[in-house]
């Protein structure tokens, strides 16, 4: 017998030019006129004025505005046992970090939580999970996926453009990540969610066909990346989203003497796999050549070592995860691949 599953998804999307100006009118609509406001370290005085002003506009009360510089489950505890009384909502504004401990504050006390994302560098602003460290380890923790998510795309097409480029790389993932789920299928009988996948596939296109950082492009690249959360708050899994790539990227995390932005690594991971899976790759290439990503990755090439070394290490990431690393001896493929594929070669050195 078959039970119906609850799932959560967003109930206000704003992505539109000048939506962090509207920001208050938003929580006013809502019902939500006391809140917490976590904000990213550094985060431009000017992005912060605007957020203030909104919410003074109607008269939302905001009597805690913390700056968030670390994402640990320490701070993100502390954050919770801060919280004054009668908050009703948690505004999580700028990027990974905020917006993690924001939205695992929200889940710790079952409070409506609201995503204002800066720049579009991943899809975890939507998703059912928080990336945090545990002792010094980034360990992915449940949590509220967003009541709202509000995105300014005139702000975001201001951000630092590997910013953006990060999220390319994160969104094109879902190539490789929904390929691998149904490799685990044939492998080893896992259940795929097929409205998850899809929802996951799909939403890469509408970005594939205007892969632009002008306001519209920007706009399919949000929407992308949020509809890739909802996808994995569907099936109560990272499945949609994640697979070798983020792997390989993980295990980079862990041994790298530099480790890079998550969306860069996964980018240049993805298109590796999608070659090792034999499909895709063309159209990944496209997207990154038209985007700049290449020209990005190779101005600041990777080590051909530590990938070999990553590429090793990554099946052993998380157990029973099945991908097309655990199909067959693959690193013979991938240092020809890093060597000598007109794309990766340039960005790598020895």
């Amino acid at each position: 017998m078959l039970h119906p599953t609850q799932i959560t998804i967003p109930t206000l999307v704003r992505i539109k030019e000048g939506a962090l100006d509207r920001l208050g009118r938003y929580l006013q609509r809502s019902g939500y006129r006391r809140v917490a406001v976590l904000s990213s370290q550094g985060l431009s005085e000017i992005l912060l004025e605007r957020a203030r002003n909104s919410l003074r506009v109607e008269n939302i009360e905001s009597p805690a505005w913390t700056e968030i510089a670390a994402h640990g489950l320490e701070e993100a505890a502390q954050c919770f046992v801060a919280l004054p009384k009668g908050i009703a909502a948690i505004v999580g504004l700028g990027g990974g970090k905020a917006l993690d401990v924001a939205k695992y504050v929200a889940f710790l006390g079952r409070i409506p939580y609201f995503a204002v994302p800066t720049s579009l560098s991943n899809d975890g602003f939507c998703s059912p999970q928080s990336s945090l460290t545990i002792r010094g380890r980034r360990r992915s923790l449940p949590a509220a996926v967003p009541y709202g998510v509000v995105i300014d795309t005139l702000v975001c097409r201001h951000a630092p453009s590997l910013l953006t480029l990060s999220g390319v790389g994160d969104l094109v993932s879902k190539f490789t990540a929904v390929r691998d789920w149904k490799l685990a299928f044939h492998a080893t009988g896992e259940v795929v969610n097929d409205f998850a996948a899809l929802i996951s596939d799909g939403s890469i296109h509408a970005f594939l066909n205007h892969p632009q950082f002008d306001l519209d492009g920007l706009r399919l690249l949000a929407t992308s990346l949020l509809l890739n959360g909802v996808a994995m708050e569907i099936c109560g899994s990272s499945r949609p989203a994640s697979g070798s790539e983020h792997l390989i990227s993980h295990a980079l995390d862990a041994i790298s003497a530099r480790p890079r932005m998550h969306g860069l690594q996964v980018g240049v991971a993805t298109y590796l796999c999608s070659l090792l899976q034999g499909e895709n790759s063309a159209r990944i290439a496209r997207v990154f050549e038209a985007t700049g990503f290449w020209k990005a990755i190779a101005d600041d090439p990777f080590s051909r070592r530590e990938w070999l070394d990553a590429v090793r290490l990554a099946p052993s990431v998380k157990e029973d995860y099945f991908t097309v690393l655990s199909s067959r001896d693959v690193l013979p493929e991938v240092e020809r691949f890093l060597r000598e594929d007109p794309w990766l070669a340039p960005c790598f050195q020895e």
